[in-house]
């Protein structure tokens, strides 16, 4: 927000309200934005830690702001790298050019469990396996963003994005009519027609699309309901879609309903249980027949996780010199794969310095952040690593940036990262935002929500305001 005596532009206006706003204010509009989120229902669910599994997530009423030219930068990067991924996962699936030339081991490829067989020799409809893309970037200084991680199967978080801005709009009305912010509100109308323009080649009317939960035990089902309530589209479970004659059909309460496009929420392995796990009662017997045979879209593809598997990233830098024949606008951050010899020895010499994650993880799970474990949590680290090396991967622990947060003892920096939503299909467009997530605890690098995290509002501005001198008290705040 704020370096050697002044202020960011973007943040001027943000930087002389918290100037100008009582602490006892801003709690109370906090307290507000609490009851806000809570009547409209917005939750997350964490099982098997007792209690209620419905939570409330943590929303923070100071948003995270990024001027118009950091974001085309950072637009720019995430269009490119979502193309190179959707034409490795082409490529994968067919004549497995970057194989056979030696760019990325044929072994991290083929028997990986991500990579799915069954897909081989099938192209999607136009072409594009990753449909919905989060990529989640870190900053580490005023000009540089990394990327964390890919997210190619079914990322989860714009629900957030989109109910937090509408938190803002209602509380701070003033506050954001100061400023000019991108909107993000016609994402679900940007996401239905990127759906609608994948429509399989035997679609001939206008395509009927629906989303596949897996029910409402999943934690993001109220982000599913959501969506289909957004786009006017029906939210249904496996039992609700059954295939005849290898075309999708949606029981209703006036008869079946062709569906053409499926934005599928469940994992792979219970899409179908004729070609996944046959004890699957989440998915659609037959669903694959159909899909192969050109009657119904799905999105993402099965198999799309290959492309965002942990081994499989460093890589990504690679695949966009391969496939585009480009220099990677945004940086993949060193990561060491402990299935090496050298690379394990470095890791395990260093287990307090490097954070260390599992390979098929997500959520914030399976993972140590070296600089804040413990003796035991190190040693229990090593075992696992060598007992199954390839299931690790390390990097360094960045000094990822701040923004200022709300928190009981008033305003504070704290770590966060920024998941954008990428949507490809016959064009590749970007949301201007995306979810940015905050690590609460303080000194906390682990932003997700199940671990305790929350989020921000996260505002693209359509001007790029100069740097003003810093509000008394806030020259040295370096967020």
């Amino acid at each position: 927000m704020a370096a050697d005596g002044l202020v960011r532009g973007p943040y001027a206006e943000i930087a002389r309200w918290l100037a100008a706003t009582p602490a006892a204010a801003l709690e109370r509009r906090r307290q507000e934005a609490e009851l806000l989120f809570k009547r409209i229902g917005i939750t997350f669910a964490v099982y098997g830690e007792g209690g209620d599994p419905e939570r409330l997530i943590p929303f923070d009423i100071i948003p995270r702001i990024l001027a118009r030219a950091e974001w085309e930068a950072l637009s720019r990067g995430l269009t490119q790298r979502v193309r190179a991924l959707n034409l490795f996962l082409l490529d994968v699936y067919g004549a497995q050019e970057i194989i056979r030339a030696g760019r990325i081991p044929a072994a991290l490829v083929r028997q990986n469990e991500a990579f799915r067989p069954e897909m081989a020799g099938f192209v999607p409809p136009g072409g594009v396996y990753t449909h919905i893309a989060g990529i989640d970037v870190v900053r580490t200084d005023p000009d540089n963003f990394w990327v964390l991680e890919d997210n190619c199967r079914t990322p989860s978080g714009v629900s957030y994005m989109l109910e937090g801005r509408e938190a803002m709009l209602r509380l701070f009305p003033d506050l954001c009519g100061a400023h000019r912010v991108a909107p993000v509100g016609h994402y679900p109308e940007e996401l239905l027609e990127t759906l609608k323009s994948v429509a399989p080649p035997n679609c001939r009317t206008v395509p009927r699309v629906a989303i596949l939960t897996p029910g409402s035990y999943n934690s993001a089902y109220y982000e599913h309901c959501f969506l289909a309530d957004e786009m006017g589209i029906e939210v249904v479970e496996g039992p609700d879609l059954f295939v005849e004659d290898e075309v999708v059909y949606m029981r209703t309460t006036t008869g079946s309903q062709r569906v053409d496009v499926i934005y599928r929420r469940i994992d792979d392995d219970y899409l179908d249980p004729e070609v996944f796990r046959p004890e699957s009662v989440l998915g659609v017997p037959g669903l694959m027949a159909a899909y192969k045979a050109g009657n119904v879209s799905l999105a993402n593809a099965p198999g799309a996780g290959i492309a965002d598997d942990k081994a499989v990233y460093p890589y990504v830098p690679e695949m966009i010199r391969f496939y585009l024949g480009e220099e990677p606008l945004l940086a993949n951050v060193p990561t060491y794969l402990c299935e090496r010899d050298e690379d394990r020895a470095y890791v395990l010499d260093h287990l307090d310095e490097l954070v260390v994650k599992l390979t098929h993880g997500s959520g914030g799970y399976g993972m140590l952040v070296g600089p804040h474990s413990t003796a035991e949590q190190r040693a229990d680290f090593a075992a696992r690593i060598r007992a199954k090396p390839a299931e690790y991967i390390a990097q360094p622990t960045l000094a990822l940036s701040t923004v200022p947060t709300l928190v009981e003892k008033g305003i504070a920096p704290r770590h966060v990262d920024l998941r954008p939503f990428v949507l490809c299909g016959k064009e590749v467009r970007v949301v201007p935002g995306g979810l940015t997530r905050v690590a609460l605890r303080e000194g906390s690098l682990v932003v997700n929500s199940s671990q305790g995290g929350g989020t921000k509002d996260t505002w693209v501005l359509e001007d790029d305001p100069a740097d003003i001198a810093a509000p008394q008290g806030q020259g040295q705040t370096q967020c």
